[in-house]
């Protein structure tokens, strides 16, 4: 260890390589459990942040007034080349609206004007149509000898949803799909590069064409869907700018099915690689609820959340002073053994599960009674009618990013 700026002990980025590489993204867990042992407050060069991993300190943090999310764009921004950062304007602009990436007063408003597109009675209500949707996409690949079940199951399905919950035509989602990987490749990934920040700025000028198009015919003629409620919005004579609008959307297309595909492919995977619990559902399918707050817990597709500091913070005898970004690490939080027993173990009747898969606190996610309920009919129903369902690739590979844990295929076998 050598000594920080404020004379305390920091480890040296010891763990730097570990980052980033192969097998981190094919398995993340042993790093963590390195880091939750022995480096629970990390600064890592290579990240250019300071790492969180205990369970209490993630939680913690997700709320901590001493930590904003306002200036999480702009640290990133600051790490591409200064000469370059002006051609971006846009793309920081369009960022700095979304819901996620404020804090209040401003969060507290928009959240309080989506959260009228996004009752509970209506996400409820979605449910026929969302078996409806599962058994049309089970349909057209039970029968087939293989089939990929993240690109004609896993994505489909999250994205035909947000899809028809916004009212943009189902013919568009592969168009949705590339936009929100572009988005997601800039805000999740480890690295920032010049290349991925031109693509999301690109990204964000056609999305932003597409979306005020639709928006205008929402205001000539209106839908029973959440682009002409988020349109209508309006609290006390408040409403959504042109701005805030796209970028509310664009938020919920990549939050809307991104995590949700992830969460299901990383689920059937954990069943998978562990066939006494797949039995075990198998012959027990009330257990699916339970199940799928355990697969959340266990290999969740959201891995991590960000803050910037306002204040020097003493963490584990760290300081973490202001200005700096912080990494909390939510999949090593939620296999903290001092809040998990036997955390590294899949176990769907597991009890007193406190995960912090959807986050805490007000950043907490807003489609998250959503994704539950696409992920419980979506392993329901694989079940149901694929109970030979079996993997037939050897060594399933995840995307590269940090924030993000999904696979990129998953070739299984119905029978």
């Amino acid at each position: 260890m050598i000594e920080n700026r404020h004379h305390l002990p920091v480890y040296d980025s010891i763990y730097d390589d570990q980052f980033l590489t192969p097998k981190y993204f094919s398995d993340p867990y042993p790093l963590y459990c390195e880091l939750r042992t022995n480096a629970p407050a990390y600064w890592s060069k290579k990240l250019n942040a300071w790492l969180l991993t205990r369970y209490d300190d993630v939680k913690s943090g997700l709320n901590d007034p001493k930590l904003n999310s306002r200036d999480r764009i702009a640290s990133i921004m600051n790490r591409i080349d200064s000469s370059a950062q002006q051609e971006y304007n846009g793309l920081l602009k369009h960022m700095t609206n979304m819901m996620s990436f404020n804090d209040p007063p401003v969060h507290t408003r928009l959240r309080k004007l989506v959260g009228k597109a996004f009752t509970p009675n209506r996400i409820n209500n979605l449910q026929p149509q969302i078996q409806t949707i599962v058994d049309e996409l089970l349909d057209k690949v039970c029968k087939q000898a293989s089939f990929d079940l993240v690109d004609e199951f896993a994505f489909q399905l999250p994205a035909i949803v947000i899809c028809e919950m916004l009212g943009i035509p189902r013919e568009d989602r592969d168009k949705i799909r590339k936009w929100s990987n572009d988005i997601v490749g800039f805000v999740s990934a480890g690295a920032v590069t010049s290349e991925s920040t031109a693509q999301a700025q690109q990204t964000v000028d056609e999305a932003t064409t597409y979306l005020l198009a639709l928006a205008n015919d929402r205001r000539h003629n209106p839908c029973d869907d959440m682009l002409t409620a988020l349109v209508e919005a309006e609290d006390k004579g408040d409403s959504l700018s042109e701005d805030e609008f796209v970028s509310m959307i664009v938020l919920l297309f990549f939050a809307g099915f991104e995590t949700t595909e992830g969460l299901i492919g990383n689920s059937m995977l954990a069943l998978f690689r562990n066939p006494s619990q797949f039995s075990l559902l198998k012959s027990n399918p009330e257990l699916t609820e339970n199940a799928v707050e355990e697969f959340m817990r266990y290999d969740n597709s959201v891995q991590r959340q960000s803050r910037v500091a306002n204040e020097i913070i003493d963490s584990h005898g760290q300081l973490i002073k202001p200005g700096d970004y912080v990494i909390l690490f939510i999949g090593a939080a939620n296999r903290d053994p001092d809040h998990f027993s036997n955390p590294d173990k899949l176990d769907i009747t597991r009890t007193g599960n406190k995960h912090i898969g959807f986050g805490h606190g007000i950043h907490f996610c807003i489609g998250g009674p959503l994704a539950r309920m696409e992920t419980q009919l979506a392993i329901s129903s694989i079940i149901r009618r694929m109970p030979n369902i079996r993997l037939i690739e050897d060594n399933p590979e995840f995307e590269h990013l940090l924030a993000l844990r999904k696979l990129r295929t998953l070739e299984v076998s119905p029978e």
